[in-house]
């Protein structure tokens, strides 16, 4: 029985590997070197077209570096590459590009197991199969795509911060939707004329991130940044997402404007800065955004986006291990499921490829559940969500510990070593 892998990014790189490795046979088709997206150059698999960095390998301390820790467990090929190709970057996994696409592909091409084919795959394939086709799917594929999922496709990702529950200073906010309606759906961050419109000034001057020129158009005319609109006058945002109309707290004082944040996951442990989609440069979010009163302090678990990210609505469409709801045969692995980086595509596509495996051999697969990365993003694309937006690795997506520990440092600490525990104990019952 062969699998056919669709896209040789990280994702299907290592869904590809994966099912090799276990003596499945794999078509892994790919457009390259026959021709190229406007984003990439390099004629080998795995190319990292944002940045050579795979972010922090703190084990104990980042969600990412735990992540990266966990895929170790498991045996990941894109752990691998990494530290054959890793360059001195302090506390992050940083690579030489080129290297690391090198090593990933030459893994690919010594697998006996994997037939490569150089061409373009326009309709979703019948029989076992994963998508892992990338934020730069193709016109044709994608269109198929919106077929079997019900129209439902994103073409661009615009996605607002999240911040921690427990770094808001909630005696500086209040709970409560516009005139009493939605009860505590709501934090609201209330500032004054002179705290707004400082804000307003560092907003519109603050850096931006640079968008390729096939994004900016598409990007634009269907979602504008915060920071443009408030460009566009000193009170723009207050007649928007800013604005304090029917926003009173429990003393019925009245405020020149209001960020609303709204809970981002089930269990209260992230909040989003409701409207706030932003081109800004990270940094420049902690900077701009820590303005506001309740946020000086916030801890941000996921920075705004907006770049070309072809994604589908996973909730909708997808099941916990990754596949279509309508057809088990069909998954989806990779930035398209609606995990958002380097790391996280590459999980998927370990995730989707051991369930697919699972399948294959009669069995019903097992999902790890969400005391670890790996089945907090599984949840995260299976959950009920009508505002569903990419996600990245981050403590807030984890279940809490039973027992709260209030410092920070500790409370990482021991998420990791649950983690880790699921992740073996998961190993051990593949």
């Amino acid at each position: 029985m062969k699998v056919k892998v669709i896209g040789a990014g990280l994702a299907g790189c290592e869904a590809a590997y994966l099912l090799a490795e276990r003596g499945v046979e794999v078509e892994l088709y790919d457009i390259k070197p026959k021709s190229f997206t406007p984003a990439h150059s390099d004629k080998n698999f795995g190319e990292l077209v944002c940045s050579n960095s795979l972010k922090s390998n703190d084990v104990y301390g980042n969600a990412c570096g735990l992540l990266k820790e966990e895929m170790r467990v498991l045996g990941s090929l894109t752990m691998q590459a990494a530290e054959a190709a890793r360059v001195p970057a302090g506390g992050a996994l940083a690579v030489d590009r080129a290297e690391f696409a090198r090593f990933l592909t030459e893994k690919i091409k010594d697998c006996k197991n994997i037939e490569i084919v150089c061409d373009e795959v326009k309709t979703v394939p019948e029989g076992w199969c994963i998508i892992a086709t990338g934020p730069l799917t193709t016109s044709a594929l994608s269109e198929d795509i919106l077929r079997i999922c019900g129209g439902q496709l994103h073409f661009y990702d615009a996605s607002a911060p999240i911040v921690s529950k427990e770094s808001i200073d909630f005696g500086k906010c209040f709970f409560g939707d516009r005139y009493g309606k939605g009860g505590d759906d709501y934090v609201n961050c209330p500032m004054t004329k002179d705290e707004y419109e400082n804000f307003v000034t560092e907003l519109v001057s603050a850096e931006r991130a640079i968008l390729h020129d096939f994004e900016k158009s598409e990007i634009f005319e269907g979602c504008m940044p915060v920071e443009v609109m408030a460009a566009r006058g000193k009170d723009s945002l207050r007649f928007a997402m800013l604005k304090p109309v029917g926003l009173t707290d429990g003393n019925g004082n009245k405020y020149y404007a209001v960020l609303q944040l709204r809970k981002e996951n089930i269990s209260g442990e992230a909040y989003n800065l409701v409207g706030f989609q932003t081109n800004l440069k990270f940094g420049e979010q902690k900077r701009v955004f820590s303005m506001i009163p309740a946020l000086k302090n916030a801890e941000f678990l996921r920075y705004g986006v907006m770049h070309r990210n072809t994604f589908i609505n996973s909730p909708d469409c997808l099941n916990a291990d990754f596949s279509l709801k309508d057809n088990g045969q069909i998954f989806f692995a990779g930035q398209i499921t609606g995990v958002e980086g380097y790391v996280e595509s590459a999980a998927s596509g370990m995730l989707s490829a051991i369930h697919l495996y699972e399948k294959l051999n009669g069995r019903q697969p097992k999902i790890p559940d969400d005391t670890c990365v790996l089945g907090a993003l599984s949840a995260h694309i299976a959950a009920p969500n009508k505002d569903f937006q990419p996600m990245n690795a981050n403590f807030g997506i984890l279940r809490p510990l039973e027992n709260r520990i209030r410092d920070k440092k500790q409370r990482y600490s021991a998420l990791a070593e649950r983690a880790l525990k699921t992740v073996r104990e998961y190993r051990g019952s593949l």
